[in-house]
């Protein structure tokens, strides 16, 4: 393997970072990390980066009070002559977070950085350092490329549970030392509220930390900012955020179960007092924003969007969907004309255009529900669709009309090295797509991977649908519902772009890194 070794990064985690982020889980449930100084702000929900290029990335950090938040830079984790960075006051309208881009870094490097949060009113009273590591992109194609992907964390009820160590998963996911962490959705589950315990088929209990913000469905800013701030108790998770930056994508849980704009919570489902379903998305959205480090939905960002691409050096663009925001509304799905679809309009066009524009070997679209996977949507008691599949196998229908139209432009425009990754259904699997088995045939073949639940509930493998004509040549899922994590299949995935040869090679693991399945795709071809 080309991936060039990390030299310092390892004594880095058991040093300074080891320090600063992987404290213990709170004894007391819900209560925030914390070690600040007397009277200082402190920074106990840990620190992370996300969206980083060549040359630049976002540090996040929350602090526990009022405080200005500011960033130091240094090649080595010494931090002798630092680079400073100034970063937000941190106050009450953001719920005390805030991130700070880094730019003019230099390309492929270890960068070792730490956040200090001063008073407001004393500059020079600042608390803890809290301290993080990323790799920037390298412009250097022999440097390869390594990232994981999954989705659906504390998803079920099946939250952060110290008897079983607490989100694991992280644990094995860091030991592979990716250059990034891809996450397909689903990082919390507003509409699934967790309980302290419940019980498990072999009659022993789990248990799970609580706090008061996931004790019901989320309706309010300050219950959607306690959902992503749950999740950030666990240890393995802050020690997985200082050390591996982040792409961050949404999907239905970061607001409620299978919506889509403009829907209206059915008078039946007494769990919510707010029926309008735009409000909630808004206010997840804000939330969603504040505590991830998103380049497009920072304070400033004229785009105020989540769907985005980022260029990864010579080697990988990643194609970040949004299948949320711009879809149409859930229905049985066999329309015959449908122009919006699960992109819309604007979105399919700007993912054609960056396609094409796109001159890296691999082109990664990160979409948040599958293809050829048949998701259904009964929470309004109809039998509607969640995804894009709906089941006929024959010429596209509904959301399909839009897929064939993408499809076929790739085809048509000679699109090389097309991979679709995505999480979602709770299992994982490899799907091949293939026009000589497909009722729509005017595309290339390609692969789709599915990965997850990073913690939650695990459910049986879904139906295919004909018409893309996908063969699941991979599989593992249980064949009871709502498996908990203590029952096995929680996977991630991992994607390893080889510098020299440019072989691209998909594994999928379980929770604890073994290996499940292995797919080696070649450079060059249209589609793959």
């Amino acid at each position: 393997m080309s991936h060039r070794p990390l030299p310092g990064r390892r004594s880095v985690l058991r040093g300074s970072l080891a320090a600063s982020a992987a404290l213990t889980l709170p004894a007391a449930a819900g209560a925030a990390p914390a070690f600040a100084l007397s009277g200082r702000p402190g920074a106990g929900w840990g620190v992370q980066t996300g969206d980083v290029t060549s040359d630049s990335g976002l540090v996040w950090v929350r602090s526990d009070r009022p405080a200005r938040m500011i960033v130091e830079t240094s090649a080595t984790e010494s931090f002798r002559n630092p680079r400073r960075w100034h970063g937000p006051l941190l106050g009450a309208d953001t719920d005390f977070t805030g991130t700070t881009r880094l730019h003019g870094l230099p390309s492929g490097e270890q960068i070792h950085y730490r956040v200090l949060l001063a008073d407001p009113d004393d500059p020079r009273r600042t608390g803890e350092p809290v301290a993080g590591t990323f790799r920037t992109v390298s412009g250097k194609r022999r440097d390869g490329v390594r990232f994981l992907w999954s989705g659906d964390l504390a998803g079920q009820g099946w939250g952060i549970n110290p008897d079983f160590g607490g989100y694991t998963i992280y644990r094995a996911m860091a030991k592979l030392d990716p250059d990034f962490f891809l996450c397909s959705g689903d990082n919390i589950y507003a509409d699934g509220p967790i309980s302290a315990t419940a019980a498990l088929p072999d009659g022993s209990t789990w248990r799970n930390i609580t706090t008061e913000e996931k004790s019901k469905v989320a309706e309010t800013l300050a219950e959607f900012r306690g959902n992503f701030r749950y999740n950030l108790l666990d240890t393995h998770l802050r020690s997985f955020n200082a050390q591996v930056p982040s792409i961050i994508q949404w999907d239905d849980h970061e607001v409620r179960n299978n919506w889509y704009p403009g829907e209206t919570i059915l008078d039946s489902d007494t769990r919510y007092t707010e029926k309008r379903v735009d409000v909630l998305a808004g206010r997840a959205r804000r939330a969603f924003s504040e505590y991830f480090p998103v380049s497009t939905l920072r304070p400033g960002a004229r785009e105020g969007r989540v769907h985005r691409v980022l260029h990864q050096g010579p080697l990988l663009d990643v194609f970040v969907l949004d299948m949320r925001t711009y879809r149409n509304a859930n229905s049985p799905d066999d329309q015959t004309v449908d122009p919006q679809g699960i992109l819309g309009r604007e979105q399919l066009e700007w993912l054609k255009r960056e396609l094409s524009c796109s001159r890296a070997v691999w082109k990664v679209i990160a979409a948040d529900m599958p293809l050829g996977l048949v998701v259904p949507d009964t929470t309004e008691g109809k039998p509607n669709i969640e995804a894009v599949a709906q089941g006929d196998p024959g010429a596209p229908l509904g959301r399909e009309l839009q897929i064939a139209e993408l499809l076929r432009y790739i085809k048509h425009r000679r699109i090389t090295g097309t991979v679709w990754l995505t999480a979602d259904v709770h299992h994982t699997s490899a799907q091949h797509y293939q026009p000589s088995r497909a009722a729509f045939t005017d595309f290339e073949p390609f692969w789709e991977f599915v990965s997850g639940p990073l913690n939650a509930g695990a459910f049986p493998a879904s139906a295919l649908d004909g018409t893309f004509g996908p063969e699941r040549v991979f599989v593992k899922a249980p064949t009871a519902s709502n498996v908990s994590p203590a029952g096995g299949y929680q996977f991630f995935g991992e994607v390893d772009i080889d510098g020299h040869s440019g072989e691209l090679t998909v594994r999928l693991r379980e929770a604890d890194g073994t290996v499940l399945f292995t797919q080696v795709l070649q450079p060059g071809r249209v589609g793959q």
